[in-house]
């Protein structure tokens, strides 16, 4: 049986399988077994035998629990409260004001967490009720939110950079410092946008009523909403880029952080620990099987010489070493439509990681392309997740029609923030380098 019937028969029994609703574990996992044994016999299990045993023994991996009970304490302490708070008090008169808070909050969420859903549920239960009551444009407000939200895939730290740095083998304090300006690039442009859009429509973000506005002494005393924030960003990201310490023991820094801003805020007790304890190893353990599964069907198929057919083909088609790479963006863009960030990054990665090395691109740069893919895929439907989160808290009467076309300018935008940093890859470089250079200096 040629390679190509078998890639047919892999991937198309993949494809029918997760759009049948079969979770991607199960589904991965099972063809892994099935076609290992009808390729090489039923000896073969030991294959995905080894590939278990691999993913236990990845220690960087551990730092993924570590960020999702972070996300968990700090989602349950009322720390977001604050801090649309204080930029509900700042923003004023300003058209759009609070969607751009939205927009800052959640990229201070993804600068402590790491998560997407942490900032586009929190968002969507404090910021979208406030929004809608002031008037603002339903889709504007959703938009906003879910954008914002994905911002948590791309700013440090990042649990798909981490996941991408172990099967890359590339450092993930390196990824975490190459996704922070891109990250700040994406927000810069929905803040842009909002500003723009509300200029000319200024019906859609309305300022705040004059009975709602503050005084300067009042705007000044809510800045202690943005404290315990900082301090996070700082413990997390701060000791990754100074070299104190790994993105395994920052997580564990910020899971620590996370329990003390809870103490003081009065809000932790054994239930709130509890169930972020248990929601921790529910998220873990499937993140887990994933990889497992995913890593199975992949050396499988790479054992076949899939890498060198693909090299060869993309090689033979002419497209060049940019044309390869746009390619591969373009795949990533249409795999986002039905398949969530780990799976695209288990499946392709390993097969993609290769050629790109080959062809002489930074697989950290290359890093940052893909994430920034897994940031429209939260956004594109059928399956994108930030499109469910949202329709979980949507009040009555907003339709699901209503959430899709929300998010059509934003990704938009966000293709236009991957263009710039294919076309300015020191966009992500430069930080990376900089902090590598003074280390290596000091």
């Amino acid at each position: 049986m040629s390679i190509e019937l078998i890639s047919l028969l892999m991937f198309g029994s993949m494809l029918l399988l997760i759009l049948s609703g079969l979770p991607i574990a199960f589904a991965l996992g099972g063809l892994s077994v099935i076609f290992v044994s009808l390729l090489w016999g039923p000896e073969a299990i030991e294959l995905i035998l080894y590939a278990t045993m691999d993913v236990q023994n990845m220690y960087t991996i551990v730092c993924v629990p570590g960020f999702v009970f972070t996300g968990i304490i700090l989602q349950n302490s009322g720390i977001a409260d604050d801090m649309f708070d204080t930029i509900r008090k700042w923003s004023g008169r300003l058209k759009g004001g609070l969607a751009i808070g939205v927009v800052i909050i959640c990229a201070l969420f993804g600068a402590m967490v790491g998560i997407a859903a942490v900032g586009t549920l929190t968002m969507g239960l404090i910021a979208l009720p406030a929004m809608l009551k002031r008037h603002y444009d339903k889709e504007l407000a959703m938009g906003t939110i879910q954008a914002g939200g994905a911002l948590g895939c791309l700013i440090p730290p990042s649990v798909v950079f981490a996941l991408y740095g172990v099967i890359a083998r590339q450092s993930i304090g390196q990824l975490f410092m190459a996704g922070l300006f891109p990250g700040l690039l994406l927000a810069g442009l929905f803040i842009i946008y909002i500003v723009i859009r509300c200029h000319f429509q200024p019906h859609l973000g309305p300022g705040l009523p004059p009975e709602e506005r503050v005084s300067w002494n009042e705007k000044f005393a809510s800045l202690k909403g943005l404290i315990f924030p900082f301090l996070l960003i700082f413990l997390v990201l701060g000791l990754i880029m100074l070299g104190v310490t790994t993105p395994t023991e920052a997580s564990a820094v910020g899971a620590l952080g996370s329990i003390i801003v809870a103490i003081i805020r009065r809000k932790f007790n054994w239930p709130m620990l509890k169930d972020a304890l248990l929601s921790t190893m529910k998220l873990t353990a499937m993140v887990a099987w994933i990889f497992i599964a995913a890593l199975s069907f992949s050396r499988i198929y790479t054992g076949l010489g899939a890498v060198e057919l693909l090299a060869g083909w993309l090689e033979g088609i002419g497209l060049g070493p940019w044309g390869t790479i746009i390619l591969m963006q373009v795949s990533f863009f249409l795999m986002g439509f039905v398949l969530d960030e780990q799976a695209m990054l288990f499946i392709v990665a390993p097969i993609y990681i290769p050629i790109v090395a080959g062809l002489g691109f930074d697989l950290v740069w290359f890093g940052v392309l893909y994430v920034m893919n897994t940031e429209m895929a939260l956004l594109t439907p059928p399956y994108g997740f930030n499109l469910f989160y949202m329709k979980s808290i949507v009040p009555k009467g907003i339709t699901m029609m209503d959430i899709y076309k929300s998010v059509i300018p934003y990704v938009g935008l966000q293709a236009l923030g991957l263009a710039m940093v294919m076309i300015f890859p020191q966009i992500a470089m430069w930080l990376p380098g900089l902090v590598s250079a003074r280390l290596a200096q000091g």
